[in-house]
This record gives C-alpha cells, structure tokens and sequence, in this order.
C-alpha cells in the first residue's frame, strides 16, 4: 500500500500548496511555510510601517514643516552622547525640552490640537566654565536641523546706549537661515553670559548693561513681532526692516553663576536645623547642590522676577572631572586628538599620544579651571612648532606625543625612516 502524498500548508492562512501558488520553507524551523499571498501582504505591512517611521508623531514629513528633524528624547540624548561627555541629566532635561518645543512648532503649522494653546518654555542652562554650555546648545540646533545662533549679553545694551541692539541676534538668525525668515522663526538662539547681565547693586541711574538688558529681551524672548535691521547694527530713520515672529523661536540662556550656590545654601540654612547641614551641602555635587534651585535665588542673584519667569526650565551642568576631560580629549565625534590624527594624516604622518600625555592634558585644564575649552589650546601650544614643520619635512613618518611634551619639559618624539629624534 502505498503512503498518501502528505499535503503542505502555510503557517499564516492555513491554505494547503494545492490553493496557493507555491509555498516558501522556512529555512530556521522545521515544517513551517509561507505563501506567496501572505510574503506579499507582509511586504506591505512592512512598508507602510516604515512610512509610519518617516512621519513625525503629528504626521507631518520633515519637509512639511520647514525641515524639522522632530525625534524622540531618547533618540536626541544618544547623538547627544556623541558629542557631548558626561551630563546626563542635563542632556535628557534638555532632549525633553527641545521635544516638547518643537511638537508645540509643528502643531501650530498644522492644527492638529485647535482646542488647546501650547506655551513655549525657553531654557536657562548654568554651569562653570567649559562645562559644556555652548556645545549642547549648538549641537541641539545641528540635530533639529534648524538655524543656530550665539549672541554674547555682555556685548549687549539697552536701546538708546553704545553697544550692541538685543534686536541683532535676530538679524544673525536671519542670516544663518539664508534670508528665509521663515525658517529663521523657528529656529534656537544660545544667549551666553547671561549671569553678567544682573542687576548691578548700589547704582544711580540707568543700569544699561544689566537690568535695561534684561528689560529689553523680555518681550522677544517670551514672543513678539520684532522689526530688524536687514544687516544687523543700530536702528537708522526711514530704514527698511525686516519683520520677524519670535514666537516660536527657542531662547537658550546659559551662565556660569558663579557664587549663585552660596545663595542656595544660604536659604537652605537658614530654614534648616541642625549643625550639618552647611558640611551635607558643601559635600554633595554641584548639579544636587542646584537641585532645590528657586526662582527667588535668581532675583536674588540679579535677575529681574520678569526674565526669570521667561526661562522655566533650569538645566544645571556639573564641572567636568579629569576623567570627563579625558575621555572629550579622545571618544567624540568630533575629539581634539581624533581631529588631529586626521590633519597630521593629511601630510602622511602618524600621530601618537601616550596616556600619560592626554591624561597630562585633562590635568592642566582642571588646574587652570577653563574646562573643555582650555583643552585646545594646550595641546595646540604643545605642539605648535611640529604642525609648523611637518608640512616641508616629508621624511617625518610618524610623532609620539609624550607627558613632558605637554608640560613643555622636552620636543615630541619624531621618526623619520626608522631614526628617532627628539
């Protein structure tokens, strides 16, 4: 007797071989098929959720609303990591902040939530120097895609003085955004040293560069219609201007606030009981030192109650350890010794830098308190005569940058053709 053919059936709508037209094997497990109707309903499933990825969580494309690149916080803080150490907090207040921002942009474009108004929350960044201030903002703008400009407080005064209009950060935007106002609307404004805008005490008059400042930037941080000059500079009669909706564009401000904690711990104290709690506070971190932060520390510090409350959310950066200068020196995108590998390759040499060298480089940064941004010019002053000579010596194959290179006590170490100088 002869066995019966057995019959085949797919593993997703049950038809037999004989219904379909033909049967694919599972090449990973034993007795499980598929068919071609179902291969190609799975086809579409998979591209209709890969256009579900391309649309942003209002369903609008990127190119609909002047280019915004909307992602989600956690997405935001991982190309954050890449070029920006340590922070974490920081990174993810902020990751959330510029989320929420730019959800609030693109629904006023398209309407989505007519029934409610989404204010806008403009951020206030404080930390020491170097602590990584300027490069979160800016590196925010680059992964949003939209125009990004730094504006200096201290350069800035109230109308009517000598000194820079607050209206010209406006004009830069515009600039940036290539003349496209409109993008320009949208795009993020880093105002740094906004510490050194604090109301001066026991001044008569006027206080141009402090509190006229702060009054000047109040109407354009929260949200007007301002009138700019097409090139930036003083306001001329019967000039024309450049009309611009501030509105939707994000105000970051960022300041070391030097001395701001001994305000906190002040006011912690004093309604505090016990004799620990000056040693608890002097042992914890910056950032938790900054974590019971009040809108009255800053009026006290100098800010205005005004400006204050046109910076909700308060990001705080701790100082950088030796550690993080170290692993800046070499693990980012963008890291001072990754960058000069490459131009020293350019010129056909191999650049080297022993442990005790960048370790050597961390430790000077921290002495001298400049943070990441004294980092460079160390390392360049290192080595400022072998990036004069190496491009006219093409017998150079390969530099080892040593500790006492870095501390100035002797020259890198050169091989040429497997002769080593010093």
């Amino acid at each position: 007797m002869e066995d019966e053919k057995k019959s085949y059936h797919c593993s997703f709508c049950g038809k037999s071989e004989e219904e379909v037209d033909g049967l694919l094997k599972s090449p990973y497990v034993d007795g499980t098929y598929i068919c071609q109707d179902c291969t190609k309903l799975s086809l579409e499933r998979f591209r209709q959720n890969e256009e579900r990825m391309r649309v942003n969580v209002n369903n609008v494309k990127r190119d609909d609303v002047a280019g915004i690149n909307l992602m989600a916080p956690h997405k935001i803080k991982k190309l954050l990591d890449q070029y920006v150490v340590g922070q974490d907090n920081a990174k993810k207040v902020l990751s959330v902040a510029v989320y929420n921002h730019y959800k609030r942009v693109i629904n006023k474009d398209t309407g989505k939530y007519k029934d409610v108004d989404l204010d806008k929350s403009n951020i206030l960044m404080l930390g020491p120097t170097g602590s990584g201030k300027t490069l979160l903002a800016k590196t925010l703008a680059e992964i949003i895609n939209v125009p990004f400009v730094i504006a200096d407080a201290t350069s800035m005064t109230q109308a009517g003085y000598v000194g820079e209009d607050v209206e010209n950060m406006l004009a830069n935007l515009i600039r940036v955004a290539n003349d496209d106002v409109k993008r320009a609307q949208k795009g993020i404004i880093y105002i740094d040293e906004i510490d050194k805008i604090a109301k001066k005490a026991n001044i008569s008059g006027r206080d141009a560069s402090g509190e006229g400042v702060q009054q000047s930037l109040l109407k354009i941080i929260e949200g007007t219609v301002a009138h700019v000059p097409p090139k930036g500079g003083k306001k001329i009669p019967n000039q024309d201007f450049i009309t611009i909706d501030t509105k939707d564009i994000l105000f970051i401000c960022g300041g070391a606030f030097v001395e701001l904690e001994k305000i906190v711990d002040t006011r912690q104290n004093s309604s505090s009981i016990g004799f620990d709690s000056n040693i608890e506070f002097n042992s914890q971190k910056y950032s938790q030192k900054m974590s019971n932060l009040l809108p009255e520390d800053f009026v006290q510090y100098g800010l205005i109650p005004e400006f204050v409350g046109r910076l909700p959310i308060v990001v705080v950066l701790d100082p950088l350890t030796e550690r993080d200068l170290t692993s800046i020196l070499i693990e980012p995108k963008n890291a001072l010794i990754k960058q000069l590998k490459k131009l020293l390759h350019w010129d056909g040499v191999e650049l080297e830098f022993e442990e005790a060298a960048i370790k050597a480089v961390a430790k000077l940064a921290l002495e001298r308190g400049t943070g990441a941004r004294g980092l460079k010019s160390i390392v360049e002053n290192a080595i400022l005569n072998l990036m004069y000579d190496i491009p006219s010596d093409s017998n150079i194959k390969k530099v080892i940058i040593t500790e006492d290179c870095i501390l100035g006590i002797e020259a890198p170490l050169i091989i040429r053709d497997a002769v080593i100088e010093s």
